[in-house]
């Protein structure tokens, strides 16, 4: 059994009692080969629950931020994240690195997970999506399977350290309709219309008010209010 498996047979069915999951569409998600299951965000606990919920091992490219190792519930958070197998990466000057990391894995056949929003949802709502996920999705061949969690924005909302109990909700849509913009990853109104294509999907199955904007923009300006 791999570390991945054996960290899951003890996380996930303590992350099943604690949060039943009412999950719904696994039969997208391919048996085998490489697939991006792209999700909306709303709580770092996101990352666990369909680590937990999907049967073939998940790989995100997670911001180092999460792995800190400052109190107990912060450091037992990141060795959960790392014993599922979920990778640190660094914002900005590793975003190459992580990009050539991520069509790596998928040349493997693995399955990558990718919150294409980039950031958490500040306020609930479904905002633009980063079109690195398109470029990934067309330059690897991929399918992009969409997927919306719910719940877990109540479970651990931003600035809380320690979880509360609750159900979680995660929904699997079938894989989006790329075909249209084959062999056009170089091209940024085909990797836009491509990752808004693939919003569409997620929205559809999270239900969210969309936001034309991105996450991180209005994160900055929430920031720069309270600073």
């Amino acid at each position: 059994m791999s570390i991945y498996g054996a960290a899951k047979t003890v996380i996930a069915p303590v992350t099943r009692t604690l949060w039943p999951p009412k999950v719904s569409g696994l039969r997208h998600i391919p048996a085998h080969g490489p697939v991006i299951l792209a999700s909306n965000h709303l709580s770092n606990l996101d990352p666990l629950f369909i680590g937990v919920v999907v049967p073939r091992p998940v790989l995100f490219l997670a911001k180092r931020e999460l792995f800190a190792e400052g109190n107990l519930a912060q450091r037992t958070f990141a060795r959960a994240l790392r014993a599922i197998g979920q990778l640190a990466t660094d914002r900005g000057t590793g975003a190459r690195e992580a990009m050539d990391t991520s069509l790596g894995l998928l040349a493997d056949g693995r399955v990558l997970g990718v919150f294409p929003e980039g950031s958490r949802s500040p306020d609930g709502r479904l905002y633009r999506g980063q079109t690195g996920l398109a470029w990934l999705a067309l330059s690897s061949g991929a399918p992009v399977v969409p997927m919306a969690v719910s719940g877990t924005s109540r479970i651990l909302p931003h600035g809380r350290l320690v979880p509360s109990f609750g159900h979680v909700g995660v929904r699997i849509g079938p894989p989006v309709d790329l075909s249209p913009w084959h062999g056009e990853a170089a091209r940024a109104r085909s990797r836009r219309a491509a990752t808004d294509a693939i919003m569409d999907a997620i929205h559809a199955l999270s239900g969210q008010p969309q936001a034309d904007r991105f996450a991180s923009s209005v994160k900055a300006e929430l920031t720069a209010r309270t600073g």
